[in-house]
């Protein structure tokens, strides 16, 4: 629903306090003036602008997670929820000193960000409107893109393409071929792993123990990042079953090698976006806004610059590193981006044709949940 629909049904109180807020020079006690008043002020060309400009860092965030959040209506509790959320560390320290969540999401309604949902069922929950979602979405787009440093063509880059579907292919025949066996905790033993990236179109080392890995999938754990997706993928869709200890090919895994790869790529990016969601909530949003960026080739330091401020850390994991690592490395993997380097820039990114597609798609980036043996920690 629109911003002016959503005035329609508001009651004259919250009217009055928007239009008290924006200091809005209108009758009071008309709810067709406080209306009229409000949608000129609010539709003004620079006001989105100006509302970006002055907001605070944790006021951005949450904003970000409503514009790519596929709900259209939202209860307290899952409010208070996103917006501790997007408050970092330092900022949920400041909020118990100043604004709690409920002063926040009050302070969001005199702002005409949110409003009360219109019918009995709906009343108790609160609703942004769309037109106003979409105007914030290109303002936003447009501040994130000012730092962004565009590059020529470096000499050397990387590009994997389709190349996570076909090692998908390259380790269910292998599991077909072989007898693996797993260890106590489950995990392949270390030589036939290697034996694995030998295979593969893309290798990686082998993890090493000692350093902490949780978080980002059920093998994260055991297995390097790439593989630990395709290893995940494939249980999670049952082409691949933990039988005792032995590893093998299940009847659907059969299935797949015996009648070609019907899975896509769109549907592992789409599980990647699922599998990385507890350590990275927003991950669909820094996709999209590393397309918006990157359509040229760009730095990666002016990325950084962009979009860092959007992430927040996962225990001992960096906001840099999730973004170099977690984000932009699996783009690559996933045949959305293209990384090189150049000379006089240092590391630089490029968004592919398909990256670019699939990113721009909000039914792609819809998310979902997985299964809850998806992670074991």
């Amino acid at each position: 629903m629109n911003l002016a629909d959503m005035l329609t049904y508001a009651d004259i109180g919250q009217l009055t306090t928007i239009a008290e807020h924006y200091e809005c020079e209108c009758k009071r006690n008309s709810k067709h003036e406080l209306i009229q008043s409000i949608l000129v002020m609010l539709s003004r060309r620079e006001f989105i602008e100006q509302q970006v400009n002055r907001c605070s860092a944790k006021d951005l965030r949450f904003l970000n997670t409503l514009l790519f959040d596929n709900r259209t209506s939202y209860s307290l509790e899952e409010l208070q929820a996103m917006i501790g959320q997007t408050a970092f560390d330092t900022e949920q320290q400041d909020m118990v000193k100043s604004e709690s969540p409920r002063e926040a999401i009050a302070r969001y309604k005199r702002s005409g960000w949110l409003f009360n949902g219109m019918t009995q069922n709906t009343k108790f929950l609160f609703q942004m409107p769309s037109d106003l979602k979409e105007r914030f979405r290109q303002e936003l787009g447009m501040t994130l893109r000012k730092p962004i440093c565009r590059t020529s063509e470096p000499p050397v880059y990387r590009e994997e393409q389709k190349l996570c579907a076909e090692d998908l292919l390259l380790f269910l025949r292998y599991l077909r071929d072989q007898d693996i066996e797993l260890n106590q905790e489950l995990v392949m033993y270390r030589r036939q792993q290697q034996q694995v990236m030998e295979l593969l179109h893309v290798s990686e080392p082998l993890v090493v123990k000692g350093g902490w890995r949780f978080g980002y999938g059920r093998t994260f754990s055991s297995y390097p990042s790439r593989f630990a997706l395709l290893y995940d993928f494939a249980y999670y869709h049952e082409y691949i079953a933990e039988d005792g200890l032995k590893l093998r090919l299940t009847s659907k895994g059969a299935e797949i090698l015996e009648g070609g790869m019907n899975e896509s790529m769109v549907q592992i990016f789409r599980f990647w976006l699922r599998l990385y969601k507890q350590a990275v909530p927003n991950l669909s949003s820094l996709v999209y806004w590393t397309s918006e960026c990157a359509k040229d080739w760009i730095t990666v330091a002016s990325l950084h610059e962009a979009i860092v401020w959007l992430i927040k850390p996962y225990y001992y994991d960096t906001a840099e590193s999730i973004l170099n690592e977690r984000i932009l490395g699996m783009m690559l993997h996933l045949g959305m981006l293209r990384i090189g380097e150049s000379p006089e820039y240092g590391k630089v990114v490029q968004m592919t044709a398909w990256g670019q597609k699939v990113a721009g798609k909000s039914s792609v980036l819809g998310g979902g949940t997985l299964h809850a043996s998806i992670d074991k920690t």
